[in-house]
């Protein structure tokens, strides 16, 4: 894995003080995705980590067809408290890329499930990938964490770093994101 690593800068934010750390991926093709680490200083030894995957729609723009932008606010506050890293992947979409989730969503809106729809546009439930989170953990020396997820695929991909707990994220549900909650549950295995 080629991989570039930024030097570490501050970021003082609404959730709390913490470092960021960028990490380069050069893909096959030549093109890149640029992860991020955001961090406590100093890390515990067995920090509590948060693996989140880009949701533009949920992170930036409060959409509340999912849950995304209330899990990340979780985490943050979660490791500013107790300490840990948010490892940011740039895996728009459960990684078929912005477009394609834009596409996805219209799909939805005429009575698909998110599973469903990923099919109709000829992708897997989910392609996302987590090679990257231990190049990260490696990075840090972190042998063993504390996992943020309700994901059974994030707990079964980190076989170089030891999970010590699974640490659920208990989001409320509301009107606009009930039956894609049901679906993660019912269809992808979610532990929610």
């Amino acid at each position: 894995m080629n991989v570039e690593i930024s030097e570490v800068a501050n970021l003082p934010t609404k959730f709390g003080d913490f470092k960021i750390q960028c990490f380069k991926e050069k893909l096959e093709n030549g093109c890149f995705k640029e992860h991020l680490a955001i961090f406590t200083d100093p890390m515990p030894q067995t920090p509590i980590v948060r693996v989140h995957s880009e949701c533009l729609t949920g992170d930036a723009l409060g959409s509340r067809k999912c849950d995304c932008g209330e899990q990340l606010e979780f985490a943050l506050h979660m490791i500013d408290s107790q300490g840990g890293m948010v490892i940011y992947l740039r895996q728009e979409g459960r990684n078929i890329g912005l477009f394609n989730k834009v596409n996805a969503y219209a799909l939805q809106d005429r009575g698909l499930d998110t599973v469903s729809a990923n099919h109709q546009l000829g992708f897997s439930a989910d392609e996302r990938t987590y090679e990257m989170v231990e190049r990260i953990l490696c990075h840090y020396d972190i042998k063993k964490i504390r996992l943020l997820t309700n994901n059974p695929k994030k707990i079964e991909s980190l076989e170089g770093v030891k999970i010590v707990e699974r640490m659920p994220i208990v989001i409320p549900s509301n009107p606009y994101n009930e039956e894609y909650l049901e679906t993660k549950k019912r269809r992808m295995g979610h532990l929610l």
